[in-house]
This record gives structure tokens, C-alpha cells and sequence, in this order.
């Protein structure tokens, strides 16, 4: 296996956002491009990453699946700059990891047994889809932090809102004019940990699908030309609301 990226700093912002989900994944590269599937340790939520083929200037691979730790691999790929390219190359054991810019530095990523079994995500249905400018989202998602550790997502008269109650609450309203709302009236309650977490997809991409239904998982995607970073997150059950 032996693939280049001209443009290595998407990867390395999707790397970084799927590590503080999940330690250690199984990289699996195809005729299709770079993917991945995984749950993270509570099993509340999973994660599926996609890098197309056509991302790549080079691609030479058949199937292989890498096991890495993302930490390190994180760590590797922001020493990459904006003008870098990088090369990917599985060597036996290790992945080799060379950045050429004005000079050509390589690194060797061990490879790990992942012990886990290997995952898709769900096929779920959903009776609500939303589309949300990506900066929008994520300020109600903080705003909700500031007084709960779980929030609601509602819709209800044809608006969306996102609202969370403790002591004190946050809400936020969202109509046709700020998002794309094609939904039944429905209500579901999530971690904010979880969303603090999930919403960091919005670096790469400036809109933010959700789909969710009636105290059912939410799907979070975040997709542009050359990426695709999707979440699952289990609901958590009402209590005082």
C-alpha cells in the first residue's frame, strides 16, 4: 500500500476529532479510498469516517486494514504544514509516514492487533431531518453546556429547537429561515458531552445534517468535496423535562 495526499491537513483535523471518540481504530483501505468505523468504550456512540480515492494523487493499494493508534498518528500528521504533502506506505509491521516539504522527514507508526469486532454503521430510520449552518450549531450547543450536561433536540411547529434545563436553561430556536427543517414534531435527549465532542466535525465542513426521531439515536454528518465524518449517539432518557 502506498498512497499521497497534496492536501494532508483535512485528514489531520478528521484524525484529531475521531481521537478524543476513540483511541485505537482499524484503517481500512480499499479501491474505494480510507475509512472508518468505531464505538467508543461507553458504547454510546460510534463514528464513521470516509477519504475517498479521488482525495488522493496517488493511490496503490489493494485491500489492507491498518490497526494504528490515533493518538500517535495525530501527533505525526500536525507536524505536517500547509504546503506538505504526505505518503502513506505500509511496511511489514509499520506505517511509514513521509512529509515533504522543504525537506523529507519520515516517520514510522507501529501497527497494532485491534482485538474489537469489525463494525458498520447502523442502518436507522428517522423522522426528522434537519440542515444547520455548522457556526449556528455549535454556539447552541455551548450555550446549552453552560447549564446542563444533556440537551433536547425538539421539533415542534415547524422549528427546531435545542434546549437544556438544570438549575438554569439554555434555549435556542431555529426557523425555516435559518435551517433547513424537514421534520415531524419529535423530541430527543442527548449527552452534551457527546455534542461537545461531535460538534468539532463543523471545522470541516459548514453545514451540519442532523437526523434524529422521538427518543431515538441522532446522526450527525458533516460531508464536503473531499470528506464525509458521521456520529451516532444513543438518546438519553427523560427524567424532569
Amino acid at each position: 500500500m502506498l498512497v499521497k495526499l497534496e492536501n494532508p491537513a483535512q485528514l489531520s483535523k478528521a484524525i484529531e476529532i475521531i481521537s478524543e471518540l476513540v483511541t485505537e481504530v482499524r484503517i481500512k483501505v480499499n479501491e474505494f479510498g480510507f475509512s472508518i468505523v468505531a464505538i467508543d468504550p461507553a458504547n454510546v456512540a460510534m463514528v464513521g469516517f470516509k477519504l475517498p480515492r479521488g482525495a488522493f494523487s496517488q493511490f496503490e493499494s489493494g485491500n489492507e486494514t491498518l490497526g494504528v493508534n490515533l493518538d500517535d498518528l495525530k501527533k505525526i500528521l500536525k507536524r505536517s504544514g500547509t504546503k506538505s504533502s504526505v505518503i502513506l506506505e505500509k511496511q511489514e509491521n509499520c506505517l511509514s509516514i513521509q512529509i515533504h516539504d522543504k525537506i523529507k522527514r519520515i516517520f514510522k507508526l507501529n501497527l497494532i492487533e485491534i482485538d474489537s469486532e469489525e463494525k458498520e454503521l447502523p442502518n436507522l430510520e428517522f423522522s426528522s431531518k434537519i440542515g444547520i449552518d455548522s457556526a449556528d450549531f455549535v454556539a447552541s450547543v455551548e450555550d446549552c453546556a453552560v447549564v446542563a450536561d444533556a440537551c433536547s433536540f425538539i421539533v415542534k411547529d415547524g422549528k427546531f429547537i435545542l434546549e437544556a434545563k438544570g438549575i438554569n436553561s439554555a434555549r435556542s430556536e431555529f426557523s425555516g429561515d435559518e435551517a433547513e427543517i424537514k421534520a415531524e414534531d419529535c423530541k430527543a435527549r442527548y449527552s452534551l458531552e457527546y455534542l461537545s465532542k461531535f460538534v468539532k466535525g463543523a471545522k470541516i465542513a459548514e453545514k451540519t445534517i442532523l437526523n434524529f426521531a422521538n427518543d431515538h439515536p441522532l446522526r450527525m454528518d458533516f460531508k464536503n468535496e473531499g470528506m464525509e465524518l458521521s456520529f451516532i449517539l444513543a438518546p438519553r432518557v427523560e427524567t424532569d423535562d
